[in-house]
């Protein structure tokens, strides 16, 4: 038996009415549900909160989608038929067929209208829409020209780079080589004058 005055928690609901936490969450969001919340922001649920809660179980057992189900929790008018034939039913039909048909035929005229000014702007817009796309592929043309010219001189500033530094190091080679030589030079001037002796 719920006590009126309480405030539950979710997992006491869970208990209560069948289903995971996780469901509960996601219920709140498919129905729309106000679910309060305390000072620390977490949920919790009334007697009001949970007979709503069943009352969804209830449509669900009768075989309510989720979308009738949000209609008829939206909708105080609609009501549902308890008879051996669940149908969603409403106080009015016939108005609620006629507005529907309203409401179609609206929606097709306006269709028809909005692609009709939407071909006109097209079609009086067509010069400018070309001129502009050749606008736009002059510009990139431009932008990929610019970066192939940074690419090659940025190439070439490598490849100067390099040269030089092939340059230093041939010289160093060249350096080395001319010791070596004298080193050979005086080895072999040592090597005659204690010979001599």
């Amino acid at each position: 038996m719920l006590e009126v005055d309480k405030q539950y928690t979710i997992s006491e609901v869970a208990e209560i009415t069948g289903y995971p936490p996780h469901v509960l969450r996601y219920y709140e969001k498919e129905f729309e549900l106000k679910i309060p919340r305390n000072e620390s922001n977490h949920r919790f649920y009334t007697y009001l909160e949970i007979e709503q809660l069943q009352y969804i179980k209830s449509l669900q057992d009768k075989g309510f989608s989720n979308k009738q189900i949000k209609l008829i929790l939206k909708s105080p008018e609609i009501v549902v038929d308890t008879n051996e034939e669940t149908a969603l039913t409403s106080v009015n039909p016939p108005a609620i067929i006629d507005a529907i048909e309203i409401a179609k035929e609206i929606s097709l005229n306006l269709r028809e209208s909005f692609f009709d000014e939407l071909v006109n702007v097209l079609n009086d817009n067509n010069g400018y829409n070309v001129k502009l796309i050749n606008e736009l592929m002059d510009e990139i043309i431009a932008l990929k020209n610019e970066l192939n010219s940074k690419e090659r001189d940025v190439l070439i500033c490598e490849n100067a780079k390099l040269k030089m530094k092939l340059k230093e190091k041939s010289y160093e080679i060249a350096g080395l080589k001319e010791r070596i030589k004298r080193m050979e030079n005086s080895r072999g001037f040592l090597q005659r004058l204690f010979k001599g002796k």
